[in-house]
């Protein structure tokens, strides 16, 4: 059999030389194949500049956001076959995802620590914030509101937004930009079959109408039975299955997405849930033993106004109301010494219920000045964690906490346009939250565009991230105690970026930077009572330098490729932290096969070695993705096919402090079908 680790590499070299090929692919593509293209067709990516809206909330040209920004499109998303939120992040430069068979969680140029659930991202449907008052979590797997097909655009931005978006915005922002009714003018329907039994089903209608109400509904609903027979060598022994975990992979999940909009109002709601069989045993419980699983609801609903006077003058307010709800069971048994031996599921739950509220103002003062400010505020009518056994002899309570909180701040932006060629950008956040007080967070970006096709940015910012209910009341009774006394953390960071156009097809990106987070909060184990707790630890270092090239060519062909070098340290110390792989290659094709009709996507992904929390390393790995789709085939009918992990290779991500195992197995080969009619 052939060296699959040689042909990876081989794949690797021929992809990166496709990409470099770009322009005679394009020519030999077009060549013969349809009529000559206007001059127009040519800025299909590099003279028609994208627009952004999560760096500072109003829409600005690309080259204009204060911020490293990376832009997927719908076109992608159906092209390299994307089936979540996680899958996208994946493909980002410089973003790493975890996956513990449970959640997955998204981490950023190093940051991803195992306890942390993607806390110090801020994740916005259509502006509107949708990260939880519990865990600050920003869901990016299958409890996401909004299905993948619904998604236009997917901003990421990087860096600290704390001074637009308050705490939790550390890291980055990541805003979804849905499709409108206008999109759709009718049904559409859609399915997928997979490996693991799994399928999924979406029905979806969407329309403007001629009195201007323009709206949009969709359902989906998707399970697959997972993973029937995973090996974990911690538990190979014959008392727990000789390691494997045998049905416990399962998921369902289902979905109800609607807007609708007249003039300057929209009003937007969705609901989610998911329910996800656990295999890897955390938290100490029974391997192999059932009930182990996690349930997850998603609610809201979010009315906007937004209009633009005759003065230039734009308001815009929202008020919205959140749901959110978890719920987790698993089985224990207790063996009390000289007394007796009992079985248990542990029931654990974390409910949060609040309403947020903002308004905004913006507007150009003379020619020079763009001027935003608004307040927001927040008050959370529940924040409830509960965990108590069932037994056969009753109930035993361990944790009732419920309380309220509620939080406010107000933010001022200016972009000055200097002269023709340098903007500087700055803004400013004051916040005041119950538990913690005040907090002020700044933000400066000097973009200098000394050519056409050359763009300079220099970049500072100040970010916060205020403890959240978990990490402050939870506390078991056993295994783990709360700490009301935790302060907030805090991130400085500096960026240097360089954006260069080259012709009308390649898009180069340089970006060095360094943060410096103060006061991390992470979850450590108190040795003094072996209780693991939520500590405020010493500083963490993270410094790196991302390389990025992009092209793109009428016709359908395109492609990016980037590297990122990243360190994540104790400050003053050379010791590596979990979860923060030092290399991070990511290499995307599209090869048109028949223009305008089928194409093919090519994903290659390589991450490096990574540290666990038990002082290991995990291997490096490289993975290929293969999608071949194909579109007006036939009038309203879209069909692709997708291999994932094409070369089967087995690799793990790093286990957290609540696993016995080091490492988690991921999936190897794995395929989709999927077929989308629209009527």
């Amino acid at each position: 059999m052939p060296n699959k680790s040689h042909t990876r590499k081989n794949f690797l070299i021929v992809s990166c030389a496709l990409l470099l090929q770009m322009p005679v692919l394009a020519y030999a593509q077009g060549e013969g194949t349809a009529e000559p293209t206007s001059a127009g067709a040519e800025s299909i990516l590099f003279e028609e500049i994208p627009s952004v809206y999560g760096a500072s909330k109003y829409e600005q040209r690309l080259t204009d956001a204060p911020s490293s920004v990376s832009i997927v499109t719908a076109d992608e998303i159906k092209k390299y076959g994307y089936k979540n939120l996680a899958d996208i992040l994946q493909s980002i430069r410089g973003y790493n995802v975890r996956n513990d068979r449970n959640y997955e969680y998204a981490g950023i140029r190093g940051f991803g620590l195992p306890q942390d659930y993607s806390s110090r991202i801020v994740l916005l449907i259509d502006g509107h914030r949708h990260n939880d008052n519990v865990y600050g979590e920003a869901a990016i797997y299958n409890v996401l509101p909004v299905d993948i097909d619904l998604i236009e655009t997917v901003e990421v931005v990087r860096g600290p937004s704390s001074s637009m978006y308050g705490t939790g915005a550390s890291l980055g922002v990541i805003n979804i930009i849905t499709k409108k009714g206008r999109d759709y003018k009718g049904v559409e329907a859609s399915g997928s079959v997979g490996s693991y039994d799994s399928s999924k089903s979406r029905l979806t209608y969407g329309n403007r109408f001629q009195n201007g109400v323009e709206m949009l509904l969709s359902g989906s609903y998707s399970e697959s039975d997972g993973d029937e027979h995973l090996y974990y060598k911690e538990f190979d022994r014959p008392s727990t299955n000789n390691g494997i975990a045998s049905d416990l992979d399962g998921e369902w999940y289902k979905n109800i997405y609607g807007t609708v909009s007249f003039q300057d109002v929209t009003l937007q709601g969705a609901y989610s849930f998911t329910k996800k069989d656990v295999p890897t045993a955390p938290f100490g419980t029974l391997f192999n033993t059932k009930p182990m699983w996690t349930e997850d609801e998603k609610f809201y609903l979010d009315i906007q106004y937004k209009h633009t006077f005759d003065n230039q003058l734009t308001l815009r307010a929202n008020l919205d109301y959140n749901q959110s709800e978890y719920t987790g069971e698993y089985p224990y048994d207790f063996e009390m010494p000289g007394y007796f031996l009992y079985k248990a599921v542990n029931r654990d739950t974390g409910d949060g219920e609040w309403v947020h509220g903002e308004v905004q103002l913006q507007k150009f003062m003379g020619e020079k000045h763009r001027v935003t400010f608004g307040m927001d505020y927040q008050y959370d009518l529940t924040i409830n964690q509960e965990n108590y056994d069932k037994t056969a002899g009753g109930v035993y309570p361990y944790l009732d906490d419920d309380r309220e909180s509620w939080h406010t701040g107000g933010y001022l932006q200016e972009e000055f346009f200097i002269t023709d060629t340098l903007t500087l950008n700055m803004g400013l956040r004051y916040d005041y939250y119950e538990t913690i007080g005040s907090t002020f967070n700044p933000r400066v970006a000097l973009i200098y565009n000394p050519f056409e096709k050359t763009i300079f940015k220099l970049l500072y910012g100040r970010a916060v991230r205020t403890p959240n209910a978990y990490e402050l009341y939870y506390s078991d009774g056993y295994t783990s105690k709360d700490n009301p006394g935790l302060d907030e953390e805090s991130v400085n960071t500096f960026e240097l970026m360089v954006e260069q156009y080259f012709g009308k097809h390649y898009r180069g990106t340089v970006a060095g930077y360094y943060y410096q987070l103060d006061d991390p909060i992470a979850q450590v184990l108190d040795r003094r009572d072996g209780k693991y707790v939520f500590q405020n630890l010493d500083k963490i270092d993270s410094y790196g330098v991302e390389f990025e090239l992009e092209g793109k060519w009428e016709g359908g062909l395109e492609g990016t490729m980037s590297y990122a070098i990243q360190n994540l340290k104790n400050h003053g110390d050379d010791i590596n932290l979990s979860n923060a792989p030092k290399h991070l290659i990511k290499l995307n094709l599209i090869v048109p096969l028949m223009r305008e009709k089928i194409f093919l996507g090519i994903e290659e992904q390589y991450v490096s070695k990574r540290e666990t929390v038990y002082d290991t390393e995990l291997e490096d790995f490289a993975i290929t993705n293969l999608t071949l789709f194909g579109t007006n085939l036939i009038k309203g009918c879209e069909l692709s096919a997708s291999i994932y992990n094409l070369f089967d290779k087995k690799y793990k991500d790093p286990g957290g402090d609540e696993h016995r195992e080091e490492g988690i197995e991921q999936d190897g080969r794995t395929w989709r079908v999927k077929l989308t009619y629209a009527f």
